[in-house]
Parts: structure tokens; C-alpha cells; sequence
């Protein structure tokens, strides 16, 4: 995997003053001089919109609202409820946008755009991001990037035909501190040593399926027009098979996808266990638990090895820890999160490596609240616990704004796409086949020319 170059625009807001210049000044030339041209083409503005308004859609409203350098045209969606409500929010915010019941519309009449946001149910990702590229338009399509990986493939392959950029929302890969542990801390200190596992969780409590208001149904004709039986799987569509892609497509597909960024590529197998197992108005399973196989590169920047990776997303309790993704190795373990809270890293006795001087520079810092070790209260048989840290760098914006930022310098050629369309396949693939491994009850292999679109 080529290591990720980290760009000052990415970095603006840092709250670690010391840590993040030591950060910048080691960047590659090639980003410093994207950095000036970004500064340059600041105020151009980039006309785009957004589709569907649902939960997610309004997350991304959030970030686009405090970016500079766009325009929000027009918003789409086929709720009116929902469209109408954000078009006045928008509009109480000082944002005068057109409002669309569907995407063809917005594609008929607005002829100024560059861009769309995409964040419609799963199944509509690909006929909406494919007609959109073939309108001339560059795309952000939230993950995952389609139900089905035939629809994942052909998005790939109408980026490529068009020539247009295709963002997938896999956000993490243009977080700052998530940059920064990989290739500071992962390549170029390898604190971890030989990594040999890692594992990842997101766990929610039990929740009630979503409702609507009274007089706000949209006719079922409408809904059989969009694919959708009734109201109620319109609402919780991510619950049903043909829209959506269940817990691995709706949480795990963000923290598998840094499985197969910081392993250098996709799993070699998996095999999985879910059901449905709680619930009894979903077809989709309640809780999954997911084993792969990685065989890290031998150009990798870490030394070469088999990793395997454990994954869990449980929707009965919110037990566990948090979400997050953990990289074990023989030096050292690295806990990451969005959440700073929960960003940790472990130091084994064995190490090496010069934890000591990367505290010095910043790079980490020694979390002296919690106990080095105390050989009294641990048995025989136990290791100590190790010394623990934490990464002293975080970013004063919004989770999703730097990736959407990131998108936006790209189409001005200041920046690259941190997870293009052809780059989040090889993610998504391996996604979908631990939901296969589910329905067959057995261990899937996976090749490298499969998981290329």
C-alpha cells in the first residue's frame, strides 16, 4: 500500500501545537507544494449537491455547511417530509438551495453543478453514482458503495470510463490522527513490531425501529417507484435484504476497511457467524462475528507476516469498550478510535524501539494515570500490564469534514482522493463475502484478483 501522504489542510485546527509541526515538517515535498496550490485556488467556489437527506445525508450537511469553497446548490430526496425540513434548515442557516424529489430532476435542471454528495440507501449507490459520473459530475458516495458487489464494480468501472473522480465514505482514511499513527508510528517507527493480530468492534445498545409522523407517508406507489414495500422498511431499510447490507455493511464496513488499509491489502479468507438472533421484524442478522486472514506484503513497510483479524458489531448491548480497531503486534499494540478517548497504545517489555524518544518529539505522550505494572496483584501465569500512551494529535472539526475536504481539494488538483472508488472495492469485497461466509457456514477464500474491479 502506498503510504499516505498527510496535507497541511488536513491538519489546520490541531490541537497539539508541537506534535502536528513535527508532523508537517516531516511531509513529502510533493504535499507541501499541493498545500500552496490549495491556498491558491482557496476561494474558488465548487457547485454541488447532495442527495438523499436521511440520518446520514444530515451528518454530511453538518461538514459541508462550515467548508469553504463550496456552494450547496440543491438538495434531493423522496420523502418530502424529510427534504422540505432540511431545505428549511438549510435556508435558516443562510443557505438559498433548490430542493428535487429525485435525482434525474437535479440532473435536468441544474447545469452549473461539479459535483454531488451521495448518501441514499445502499442500493441506490450505484444507478445514482453511475448516472451522476456519466452527467460529467465528480461523486462522494457514502459507503458502502453498493448492496451488491456487482453494483460496487460497475461504479469503479464508470469512474474509470468517464474519467471523473469517485470518493467512497470511508472517513477515516483522511482522519489526522489515523494518518499520522500509520505512517509515523506504524511504517516509520514501527512501535508495533511484526504485527500478528488485530481487532475491531462497534456494539449498540438495542434500539426500536425508526417511525415517521402521522400525515407524513409517502403513497405507496411512490415507495414500489423507489423500491420499497412500506413506510416502515423505507425507514429502516438498512434491516432489509435487496436495500441494504445489514451490521458489516452499515458499522463494520468502516473498521474492515482499516483492517485492509494498514495490513497493505485485502484478507486472503474469511469466516463469519451472525443470525438473526434478537429481533423479529429484520432479515438481516442482529450480531455478527467475523474472522479474516491477512498476509502482509513483503514491500509492506512493517515486516511481513499472517495476521489475523478479529471483528464483532453487536446491536443487542453497547458493552465492550467503544468502537474501535486495535493492531497487535510483538513491540507493541495500537488502539484507534474516532473517539480520542479511546486512542491508546501498549509498549512491550521486548521492545526496541525508542518509545522514549517519540514521547520527546511529541509523537506520544505517557498516559501516567494508569499503573506501569504491579507483579503483586498479577498472577504467575499473567503478563504485566504495559506501560500505556496515547497519540497527542487531534483536529478541531467534524468527523467527516476533513474526507469531504479532501474530495473537494482533489476535483481543484490540490490533492489526491484518499479512498478512491478502485480502493474501497478491494474493501467492500471482502465486506460482502463475510456476509456470504454467514449464509453458507463456511470459510471463503479470497484472492488478490478478486477483490480488483
Amino acid at each position: 500500500m502506498v503510504k499516505q501522504p498527510i496535507n497541511r489542510r488536513e491538519f489546520l485546527g490541531a490541537t497539539a501545537a508541537a506534535g502536528a509541526g513535527l508532523l508537517l515538517s516531516s511531509c513529502s515535498p510533493e504535499s507541501r507544494l499541493k498545500t500552496a496550490a490549495a491556498k491558491g485556488s482557496a476561494l474558488s467556489k465548487i457547485n454541488m449537491a447532495i442527495i438523499g437527506c436521511g440520518a446520514e445525508g444530515q451528518v454530511l450537511l453538518e461538514s459541508l455547511q462550515v467548508i469553504e469553497g463550496i456552494r450547496i446548490a440543491a438538495i434531493v430526496d423522496i420523502w418530502d417530509y424529510q427534504r422540505n425540513s432540511n431545505a428549511r434548515r438549510l435556508k435558516d442557516n443562510g443557505f438559498d438551495v433548490n430542493s428535487y424529489k429525485n435525482y434525474e430532476d437535479l440532473l435536468a435542471h441544474e447545469k452549473d453543478l461539479q459535483a454531488v454528495v451521495v448518501a441514499t440507501p445502499d442500493f441506490w449507490h450505484a444507478p445514482i453514482t453511475n448516472a451522476c459520473l456519466k452527467a460529467g459530475l465528480h461523486v462522494y458516495c457514502e459507503k458502502m458503495m453498493s448492496n451488491t458487489i456487482e453494483g460496487a464494480r460497475s461504479m469503479v468501472q464508470t469512474m474509470r470510463e468517464t474519467g471523473k473522480l469517485l470518493q467512497i465514505g470511508h472517513q477515516r482514511r483522511s482522519n489526522p490522527r489515523y494518518i499520522f499513527a500509520l505512517n509515523r508510528l506504524i511504517h516509520d517507527a514501527q512501535i508495533c513490531g511484526r504485527l500478528t493480530a488485530a481487532q475491531a468492534q462497534w456494539n449498540r445498545a438495542v434500539s426500536d425501529d425508526l417511525t415517521w409522523p402521522k400525515h407524513s407517508d409517502i403513497s405507496p406507489e411512490e415507495l414500489a417507484k423507489y423500491g420499497f414495500k412500506d413506510m416502515h422498511q423505507f425507514r429502516n431499510w438498512r434491516w432489509f435484504k435487496g436495500l441494504g447490507g445489514g451490521p458489516l455493511s452499515d458499522l463494520g464496513a468502516h473498521q474492515i476497511d482499516i483492517f485492509n488499509w494498514w495490513l497493505g491489502g485485502p484478507a486472503k479468507s474469511v469466516v463469519a457467524s451472525g443470525g438473526v438472533d434478537y429481533y423479529t421484524t429484520h432479515e438481516w442478522y442482529d450480531n455478527a462475528m467475523v474472522i479474516y486472514e491477512y498476509q502482509t506484503p513483503h514491500d509492506h513497510p512493517i515486516p511481513s507476516g499472517i495476521v489475523r483479524a478479529f471483528y464483532q458489531v453487536q446491536t443487542t448491548t453497547s458493552a465492550g469498550g467503544g468502537y474501535f480497531e486495535m493492531f497487535m503486534g510483538d513491540e507493541g499494540t495500537i488502539k484507534m478510535s474516532e473517539d480520542p478517548k479511546i486512542t491508546k497504545l501498549w509498549r512491550e517489555d521486548r521492545s526496541t524501539k525508542a518509545w522514549d524518544e517519540l514521547v520527546g518529539k511529541n509523537y506520544l505522550g505517557l498516559d501516567n494515570a494508569v499503573p506501569v505494572g504491579d507483579a503483586d496483584k498479577v498472577d504467575v501465569r499473567e503478563t504485566p500490564p504495559p506501560p500505556q500512551y496515547y497519540i497527542p494529535v487531534s483536529f478541531k472539526k467534524k468527523i467527516h469534514q476533513p474526507h469531504l475536504e479532501n474530495f473537494f481539494n482533489a476535483i481543484r488538483g490540490t490533492a489526491k482522493l484518499n479512498c478512491p472508488g478502485d480502493e474501497a472495492f478491494s474493501s467492500e469485497y471482502v465486506i460482502h463475502k463475510a456476509n456470504e461466509s454467514i449464509a453458507v457456514q463456511k470459510v471463503i477464500p479470497i484472492t488478490t484478483q478478486e477483490t480488483e474491479a
